[in-house]
């Protein structure tokens, strides 16, 4: 097992591993240690089936629970990724988030299989978090040490959200299932400590974020976004170029990610499972 990091700051190539052969208890350490350090780890030249990603993702640790989006036919866990070549709606997660922060414990980690992959756009962009809680001015972290942020769905998965009712009419090819459950609530701390490493960091950003408890929303708002313009700075962000059979895992602990378009005229497909924890 061969690590290249992909910049200095975060991010690791992963190769010489065969991830639809034996999966080693031993393996399974080294990876997982990988993935605490490097954050974002990259598996190039997989040749991955849904049964083999299936097991690949229980071999890391339990599934966690994905709402709002179908999974696909005949499976629980997978969910497709996917955009058509001709399709016109808005590119999906093209925003910061980290997944699923708004559930009461969100997941450990996702891991996106590239199936068929556009010959130039479509990178993921990832923030360091514990970098950017590292690099926090005096000043910003004296106003968000001890709040906690207000985690929903809402803005992009209740039936009047971004993918709600109206996005149902575009031509949009995921199948994404808007509810009234997207209004719930839970809140977490705006900086904490990494549930194993200890490192603090920062979790989540405004869009799920929408609000923070115990302040007007007149006052929460303007500081939500002077932290995201912090969180996303160019010193804290690596763009991942995608290969058709590679393997990406990130650390929904550590780092905020999103997409990006640039592929017009051309279908794009991944894979995806979420880790609950690593057990």
């Amino acid at each position: 097992m061969k690590i290249t990091p992909k910049t200095k700051a975060f991010g690791a190539e992963i190769s010489d591993v065969d991830l639809s052969g034996r999966l080693s208890p031993e393996l399974r350490e080294a990876c997982i240690n990988a993935l605490l350090e490097h954050k974002v780890i990259a598996f190039p030249d997989q040749k991955l089936s849904d049964d083999s990603l299936e097991r690949v993702s229980c071999w890391l640790g339990p599934f966690g629970h994905d709402p709002f989006i179908a999974p696909i036919p005949d499976r629980e866990h997978i969910i497709a990724v996917c955009r058509g070549a001709e399709e016109k709606a808005p590119i999906f997660a093209e925003n910061w988030h980290t997944d699923w922060s708004f559930q009461a414990e969100p997941p450990a980690a996702t891991c996106l299989y590239g199936i068929d992959i556009p010959s130039c756009g479509g990178d993921t962009w990832y923030a360091d978090q514990i970098a950017a809680a590292e690099g926090l001015p005096k000043a910003l972290k004296t106003m968000i040490e001890g709040k906690r942020a207000v985690h929903s769905a809402k803005l992009p998965y209740a039936p009047d959200g971004v993918y709600g009712e109206n996005d149902r009419r575009s031509d949009r090819t995921m199948d994404i299932r808007a509810d009234t459950s997207a209004h719930a609530t839970f809140s977490h701390p705006l900086l904490s400590p990494h549930p194993q490493t200890g490192r603090e960091r920062l979790f989540g950003c405004v869009g799920y974020i929408i609000g923070i408890e115990e302040m007007p929303e007149d006052e929460a708002v303007p500081l939500l976004m002077e932290l995201l313009a912090h969180q996303t700075q160019d010193e804290y962000v690596y763009q991942h170029q995608w290969q058709q059979g590679m393997l990406v895992i990130w650390d929904n602990r550590s780092v905020l990610h999103k997409a990006t378009g640039g592929y017009e005229g051309q279908a794009r497909l991944l894979h995806r499972t979420t880790i609950q924890a690593f057990a």
